[in-house]
Formats: C-alpha cells, sequence, structure tokens
C-alpha cells in the first residue's frame, strides 16, 4: 500500500516504485512516469528530486497570455454551450486581453492581477462582475498548469468581495394590482408575464415556451428550452437569437399548472408549433418582453423592477404559504436548496414581524 500522499509502493519482487506525474497524453489525460529504488527512502528521495525539476521547468513557460487564452477557447468550445461560449469570449475581448494579452505568461504575478481587479473596480463594475472575470483567467491558468505543465500564475489571486444586494420586488398590494390588470386584459403577452408570476419561469425559458410545451389535458408545463440573445461570431449581425437547452439540467422540469392560470390558458390556446407569448409561429425574444413588462408597470404606475423578479416574487410567496423548500425547488429549476433560499426567498418586515409574534405566542405562553 501506498504512505499516504507520496504514490510510492513496495513491489512485489521487494524493489520500492515511486510514480509522479509528467505530462499530458495526445488524449488529455495525466500522464504517469516511474521512479525505483531498494528502498522507501531512496525512491523518495529520486521522487522529490523529479517534482523539483519539474517545478522548475514550470516556470519556464514562453507564451504570451493571448496564446493561452486562445488554447484554452479551442480546449473547450465543445464542451459548453455555445451562448457559455460567446459570454468568455466576450470577457476575454473586452476586459482581460487589453490588460494581459501582451503579458508573457511567466512575468505575470498575483500583484499585476490585483492592480487589475483594482482598476476594474474603480471603473464601476460590480465586485461580481468583475468575481465573473476573474474566474474566466483562473480557469485559463488552471488550464496552463493541468495541459502545459506551466505553473497556475492566478493560484493565489482572491476574488473581489461581492456584497449580496436585496433584489427589488413589489410589495404584496402591488402585486395584487398587476395580477388583475393581467387578468382582466389577457393578451399573448400579458399571458405570458402571468405564466412566469405564478409559475416563477425565467424570462429565456417563456420566451422559447411553444404551446406543445403545455399539456392542458394533464395541466402540465414542460420546461425544457430557452431562449437568449448572444453575440454573431462571424455573422453579418452582431448578435443573433439562439433556441438551446436551460441553463442545467435540473432547470429541465415539469411544472404543474395552477387553477389561477389554467381558466387563461383555455381560450388561449393555438397550435403546437406557435409561441405562447405571440400566438404565431414567430417568437417575442427575452429583451422585446423585458420592454413589455415595464410599458405595463408604467401603465399602473408600479415601481420598475426587472422581468426576473416575478420569479423572486413566486419563491417568496411560496414560502409565505407554507411551500415545503424542496418542492419550490424543483419548480424553480434549482440543483440546491440552498440557492432557492439564499437568492430567491426575500423577507420583509412583515414576515418578521409575524416570525417574532409566532415565538412569543408559542414560548412565553407556555
Amino acid at each position: 500500500m501506498a504512505r499516504r500522499g507520496e504514490n510510492i509502493y513496495k513491489r512485489k519482487d521487494g524493489r520500492w516504485e515511486g510514480r509522479y506525474r509528467n505530462g499530458i497524453k495526445p488524449d488529455g489525460k495525466t500522464r504517469y512516469s516511474s521512479v525505483y529504488g531498494k528502498t522507501y527512502s531512496e525512491v523518495k528521495v529520486i521522487l522529490t528530486t523529479k517534482r523539483a525539476e519539474q517545478k522548475s521547468d514550470c516556470l519556464k513557460c514562453h507564451f504570451i497570455f493571448k496564446e493561452l487564452s486562445d488554447l484554452w477557447l479551442e480546449s473547450i468550445a465543445y464542451s459548453i454551450k455555445e451562448s457559455t461560449y460567446c459570454n468568455y469570449s466576450m470577457k476575454l475581448e473586452k476586459h482581460i486581453l487589453p490588460y494581459f494579452g501582451a503579458f508573457r505568461y511567466e512575468k505575470l504575478t498575483v500583484k499585476i492581477f490585483n492592480d487589475f481587479i483594482a482598476e476594474k473596480l474603480s471603473s464601476g463594475l460590480s465586485a461580481r462582475y468583475v468575481s465573473d472575470i476573474c474566474r474566466v483567467i483562473k480557469s485559463i491558468t488552471k488550464f496552463a498548469r493541468q495541459k502545459l505543465n506551466c505553473s497556475d500564475k492566478a493560484e493565489l489571486l482572491s476574488l473581489p468581495k461581492c456584497e449580496k444586494k436585496e433584489r427589488k420586488i413589489l410589495m404584496e398590494t402591488q402585486q395584487n394590482v398587476l395580477t388583475s390588470y393581467l387578468t382582466d386584459n389577457v393578451s399573448p403577452s400579458n399571458l405570458g408575464i402571468l405564466i412566469s408570476a405564478v409559475t416563477g419561469m425565467r424570462i429565456g425559458e417563456l420566451c422559447a415556451l411553444k404551446w406543445s410545451d403545455i399539456d392542458l389535458e394533464k395541466r402540465i408545463i414542460t420546461v425544457s428550452k430557452t431562449m437568449q440573445r448572444i453575440k454573431n461570431t462571424g455573422g453579418k449581425t452582431a448578435t443573433k437569437i439562439v433556441v438551446t437547452p436551460p441553463k442545467s439540467k435540473t432547470s429541465v422540469r415539469e411544472i404543474p399548472i395552477p387553477d389561477v392560470l389554467f381558466s387563461y390558458l383555455v381560450p388561449m390556446r393555438k397550435d403546437d408549433d406557435c409561441y405562447v407569448l405571440t400566438g404565431e409561429k414567430f417568437f417575442s425574444e427575452p429583451r422585446t418582453m423585458q420592454y413589455r413588462f415595464k410599458a405595463v408597470l408604467n401603465k399602473l404606475c408600479l415601481p420598475q423592477v426587472n422581468f426576473h423578479a416575478l420569479r423572486h416574487m413566486f419563491a417568496t410567496k411560496c414560502v409565505d404559504i407554507g411551500v415545503d423548500v424542496k418542492t419550490l425547488s424543483e419548480i424553480l429549476g434549482h440543483c440546491s436548496v440552498e440557492i432557492t433560499l439564499n437568492r430567491y426567498v426575500h423577507s420583509s418586515m412583515e414576515r418578521k414581524r409575524n416570525c417574532m409574534k409566532l415565538f412569543s405566542d408559542n414560548v412565553f405562553s407556555m
């Protein structure tokens, strides 16, 4: 048996064998090499020397950062969604390469990375967005270590601290005003807003929804696609609309149709290949739907909240009425209940008062 963490074994022939990483095979898997000796101590000394030599070799990386980023993008191109690839490319072109592109990789230091972070934060970018940019950088430097045997220059880089901001949502009375308007003025786009308000569907999922995804007999909405606008690399237009599977496996889900929605879906039913938001075979994209939602809020003199606030309001309301978090998490398409609780459940002073009253009534009345 190998001694823990050392990868040194005693062979059946009595010799000791030590294994160490020695590059990457053509298929991307790690290549291992072995050294041998008569004793454990002898092999350990040889292994230590080999690993020290490798560490020294790691410092001799003569790529410039742009070359590494190109290799990294090429390596992940077919393992991620097109939208994700475009997102990475945008962050590289707009933020990372103008700063690091011409740097010799071996010359990069944590101080240089920290100076970059400070510059981006001072330019007005949020800590969360700068952290997303830094994650791209860390992925590239990790790739350099794993695939090219270079040192990971950003391994010790700390991401900016992100302060959690409470998302702005409508108060209960304002939500009631919105719901009343939607049900009194039913149209394809108003129906779409109502669907998100009572199911928590994301705007991209809503825009990709066709009538074939709604089973009125079983009263189920199947979410299997999402729509978004991404950069059109090499195309005639700057951007394009794509319809793809949702952001994660758990986002593919079936949502029971609540009674409050069912009665409005039946008379609006169109052919299976028609989009719900238009009632036709052409779609309405997320950006357009966001404009229409804001127009409704303006008409009702309600605060301007993002369309995604409907999802947050749905989650908070479900918790208020006692829906268990596991079920709510599955309806929302989250991979864990922690995401549901930490991001989508919002407290209010009224909820806090009710909580304290419940505590008082049940503890001090005993």
